[in-house]
């Protein structure tokens, strides 16, 4: 038990990292700042959930399938951007709602979707062959 709480103190600054970069990309005021607030956000976005996911299954198989299934998610969840029932759009109305599920349908999240979840597959099997070579 102690050693899994250790090997997830490395998730932990990768999460701050991912996170930062998320909300700064989101924030982002300058030059480009459409593309960063809409579709670079949502990069960061699926990295942080690969990560979070990664946390609490921490196995070489989850690698694979953490971000296969943080992609199926996320695209469950921009189709029902298109449902507007009156629970969803109170929770949308909040700040949190609209970070986690999002406000507007966008067709081109999906190829930012795969890029995040491409990269948060590259990040888990970094992490996971650490860890690997770390019980070496």
């Amino acid at each position: 038990m102690v050693l899994k709480k250790i090997q997830n103190l490395d998730i932990l600054p990768c999460l701050l990292i991912v996170t930062a970069m998320g909300f700064f990309f989101k924030y982002y005021s300058g030059f480009g700042r459409e593309w960063f607030n809409n579709y670079g956000a949502a990069i960061f976005y699926e990295m942080f959930w690969c990560l979070v996911a990664f946390w609490f299954f921490r196995r070489p198989a989850a690698v694979f399938w953490i971000p296969l299934w943080v992609f199926v998610i996320t695209c469950i969840l921009e189709f029902l951007q298109l449902w507007h029932p009156f629970f969803l759009e109170q929770f949308r109305a909040t700040l949190i709602g609209k970070w986690l599920i999002g406000t507007t349908f966008a067709g081109w999240d999906f190829p930012h979707y795969i890029l995040g979840c491409f990269l948060g597959w590259l990040w888990l099997r970094i992490l996971d062959q650490r860890n690997y070579a770390n019980k070496s």
